[in-house]
C-alpha cells in the first residue's frame, strides 16, 4: 500500500487533470499546493491566493525569498509577470464576485449532499476556517482534495457531524482512492484507483456510494 507520500502524489496529479487552459484558481493549504506541479502540457493557469495576489508563482529557491510575498498560509511564494498584488479586501471581491474558476480544498469531512466542514471550535483542532467559507461559495467549481480516512476514520459522510465551512457547495472529492462526484442521488465512484476493490473504498467511506455503470481506473 502507499505511504503519505504516495498518496497525496496521487490525488496532487488527478486533480490538475481538472484544470483547464486559462481558469483562475485558489489552492489551500496542504495537498492542494503541489497540484500546479502536475499542469497537463499546454495548461496554463492564473493562481489566486486571498491575501492580495492574482498571479502566484511557485515557491522560491532557498535563499531567493521575499519576506513581502507569502501566500496565505504564510509560505514563501514567488509572482508570475502581469501578478496583481491587492488588499486582502479586493481579493475577496474577487472571490465573492465569482471570478475564480475553480478551488482546491482539503477537509476535515464531507458529506454526500455536498457539505464541508473544514474547521473545529478555535483552540480544538484549527483556529478557523480562514478563507474557506467564502471561495466554497464563490468558486464556480469546488473540489476537495485530501487523504480518504483520517487515522482509520470515516471522512466521507453520510453527514457531516463536524460545524460546516458551507452546505451543499463541493462538486468532487479526490482522494488516494478514487474520484466522486457530488449528485443530487447522492456520491457518485467514476474512478477507482487500482491499487483498491470498490468493497475497499465502500468501506473506508461512511456515506453510501453509487457506482458509476462506466467506473474508470484512476488517472
Amino acid at each position: 500500500m502507499m505511504d503519505r507520500n504516495q498518496m497525496r502524489e496521487v490525488i496532487a496529479k488527478r486533480a490538475a487533470l481538472e484544470l483547464k487552459d486559462g481558469d483562475v484558481v485558489n489552492l489551500g493549504i496542504g495537498i492542494p499546493t503541489a497540484i500546479p506541479s502536475y499542469l497537463p502540457e499546454g495548461v496554463n493557469v492564473t493562481l489566486q491566493s486571498e491575501n492580495g495576489l492574482v498571479g502566484m508563482g511557485p515557491a522560491p529557491e532557498e535563499g531567493k525569498e521575499d519576506k513581502d510575498y507569502i501566500n496565505a498560509g504564510g509560505g514563501y511564494i514567488t509572482y508570475t509577470p502581469g501578478a496583481y498584488a491587492c488588499s486582502s479586501a479586493d481579493s475577496f471581491l474577487i472571490i465573492r464576485g465569482g471570478h475564480v474558476d475553480a478551488t482546491f480544498l482539503g477537509a476535515m469531512q464531507v458529506d454526500e449532499k455536498g457539505n464541508l466542514a473544514n474547521w473545529m471550535i478555535p483552540g480544538k483542532r484549527t483556529p478557523g476556517m480562514g478563507g474557506a467559507m467564502d471561495l466554497i461559495v464563490g468558486a464556480n467549481h469546488v473540489i476537495v482534495t485530501m487523504e480518504h480516512t483520517a487515522r482509520g476514520n470515516h471522512k466521507i459522510m453520510k453527514k457531516c457531524t463536524l460545524p460546516l465551512t458551507a452546505a451543499g457547495q463541493v462538486n468532487m472529492i479526490i482522494t488516494e482512492m478514487g474520484v466522486m462526484e457530488v449528485t443530487p442521488k447522492g456520491l457518485v465512484l467514476t474512478e477507482i484507483n487500482p491499487l483498491y476493490t470498490v468493497e475497499q473504498v465502500q468501506e473506508a467511506t461512511e456515506a453510501k456510494l453509487i457506482i458509476a455503470e462506466d467506473l474508470k481506473p484512476m488517472c
